[in-house]
């Protein structure tokens, strides 16, 4: 419940940070780079799932070969209460899983090859059942209106940056100050849209986590193969797909370098871990 009011008001504060840099020179311009943002991430929401999947070269897993993961997928949906997924393998030794979909009725559930050779049916089961609560939380519509946000955001700081080069939008005639302003709108308002939408991300990890956990009546399959899972990641970086995907996946599957780390967009796993092993059933 804390997570998702956390949720809310992240998107509020996004929200709130949009209309006041929109005000700077009027309605027009904000209304102008929040359309645009809408339009592309329109297209995101429709096919970001066949995007990440090809992205991945993730392959619809076959249903002999791994008929025993798609009997815990199928168990986990029932359970849930949410239509079968269709599955995937990513062809990577190391060990990861992430879920796409725009709603319950259209989700996937990626796994990589390498995630069965480490994990036990009990981790491998608490894993699937976050990747399950994602898709019934609808975590992938909220983090499309995130983007949608944070995109009007960074075009109207774009639009900023050119405006500060030329002097501004009045004929050149804006004060110094003014010119100013913009330099702070164009540097500063991405960088506060960028770390609130890692915010939001990180909410939903945890929110995912403890729904996961419910679905099953046991948190510590989850809690282990956390553990696992970022051992593995740092031993086994994957080595091809975006770092811009990273939040889809369960924990982050690339080389951390700083950047990633300042601006990582999963909560510890020690602090998942120990909220984890702290829920009563």
């Amino acid at each position: 419940m804390l997570n998702n009011l956390k949720t809310v008001l992240l998107l509020g504060a996004l929200t709130g940070l949009l209309i006041a840099i929109g005000s700077f020179w009027g309605a027009s311009g904000m209304y102008i780079a929040f359309g645009l943002a809408i339009v592309m991430n329109f297209g995101s929401y429709w096919f970001s799932d066949k995007i990440v999947l090809m992205m991945y070269r993730a392959k619809e897993a076959d249903r002999s070969k791994y008929s025993k993961l798609y009997s815990t997928v199928s168990d986990i949906a029932q359970r849930a209460d949410l239509p079968e997924p269709k599955v995937y393998i990513i062809p990577t030794p190391g060990a990861n899983a992430f879920a796409t979909g725009r709603n319950p009725k259209h989700a996937a559930v990626a796994v990589t090859a390498g995630i069965m050779d480490i994990l036990s049916e009990k981790e491998l089961k608490g894993v699937l059942a976050h990747e399950m609560a994602h898709v019934k939380n609808r975590d992938i519509l909220i983090s499309s209106i995130a983007a949608t946000i944070a995109g009007a955001i960074g075009m109207i700081a774009f639009m900023a940056r050119w405006g500060a080069i030329f002097g501004g939008f009045s004929g050149g005639q804006r004060s110094g100050r003014g010119i100013l302003e913009l330099l702070a709108i164009a540097i500063l308002t991405p960088l506060l849209a960028t770390i609130i939408r890692l915010a939001i991300s990180r909410s939903r990890e945890y929110v995912a986590d403890k729904e996961g956990a419910k679905i099953l009546g046991d948190s510590s399959g989850l809690a282990s193969a956390l553990k696992k899972l970022e051992s593995n990641a740092k031993r086994n970086p994957l080595r091809f797909g975006s770092e811009t995907t990273a939040h889809m996946f369960i924990v982050n599957p690339f080389r951390a370098s700083f950047l990633m780390k300042v601006f990582s967009t999963h909560p510890t796993t020690a602090d998942r871990v120990k909220r984890l092993t702290a829920m009563k059933f």
